[in-house]
């Protein structure tokens, strides 16, 4: 079995639970954050909408760097609304699978570095980065924003299993 192979249902798994999740979202919360350190929940929302593009720039690229020397700084989106945020990330998710769904097992074990300014922050393989900075990533944020809804009364998704506010699966 290609690694791809083993792969795509836990991609897709972990998308659906991410798109359950970013569907609850209501307009008229998006600046609203549990703390001043904290990013507002439409910011943590166009981030976790954007994560799953992140597979594409994974898999086809050698690294990337947020804040190239000479060049212009990582910038992060942003959304106006729950539709642009479902917009942005089932663009996302469609690319990033695309790009998963045809991946060799060769290419996985290809290193990808991140940088800032040119410099090294970490290099692994792209399976490593797939994992980690794709999936665990996505899962992390996914769970935070959890919080956020649970914070402002609206009903978490069962995701795993049963939410509080979902008894069943």
């Amino acid at each position: 079995m290609a690694l791809r192979d083993a792969l795509l249902p836990e991609f897709d798994h972990e998308m659906a639970g991410v798109r359950a999740t970013l569907e609850r979202v209501p307009d008229g919360k998006l600046g609203w954050k549990p703390h001043e350190k904290s990013f507002t929940m439409g910011a943590l929302a166009a981030h976790l909408a954007q994560i799953p593009g992140w597979a594409k720039e994974t898999l086809t690229q050698d690294s990337l760097d947020v804040a190239p020397v000479g060049g212009p700084a990582y910038t992060p989106p942003s959304a106006n609304s729950r539709a642009e945020l479902l917009a942005l990330f089932d663009k996302n998710v469609a690319a990033g699978r695309a790009v998963l769904a045809e991946t060799t097992d060769e290419s996985f074990f290809q290193n990808w570095s991140l940088l800032k300014g040119g410099k090294t922050i970490l290099s692994m393989p792209r399976i490593a980065v797939l994992r980690g900075f794709v999936l665990s990533h996505a899962i992390h944020h996914r769970a935070q924003l959890g919080v956020y809804l649970r914070l402002n009364d609206i009903p978490v998704p069962s995701i795993y299993g049963p939410s509080a506010d979902e008894g069943q699966f």
